[in-house]
């Protein structure tokens, strides 16, 4: 499956955006979906993720309670809607996809990723 990430752009802290990730190729419902970041000199870390079966969502800490993820099967699309953006929210933005991942966290469970959306939020 082929994944492609886009919408980010430059905020205002304390405004929105809504991340896309567009998924090609393959059956993309049979897939989890999850949301990554990396911020300069920092490790790719887990956002958020959204089951294939279910649509259960889950999220880091930080972003717990205002981001929110949700999917489209029929589109083929998922998004990242995030609110009450933060300066520490700034980073680029990646989603991926894997077929029944043993755990949404690493990075490493999967294996198709989008190429990246960069979000800069401002103080």
């Amino acid at each position: 499956v082929q994944l492609q990430a886009f919408g980010g752009g430059l905020v205002q802290a304390g405004g929105s955006l809504r991340l896309s990730c567009l998924a090609s190729g393959r059956t993309f419902s049979n897939y989890d979906i999850g949301w990554f970041r990396q911020a300069p000199g920092k490790e790719r870390e887990f956002v958020g993720a959204i089951s294939w079966n279910r649509g259960t969502t889950f999220y880091t800490d930080s972003v717990e309670g205002r981001f929110t993820i949700s999917r489209d099967n029929n589109k083929n699309t998922v998004f990242l809607q995030m609110s009450s953006l933060e300066p520490e929210d700034t980073a680029v933005y990646y989603c991926a996809a894997e077929t029944g991942v043993a755990s949404y966290f690493p990075p490493f469970q999967y294996t198709y990723w989008g190429q990246g959306t960069q979000v800069t939020v401002s103080s």
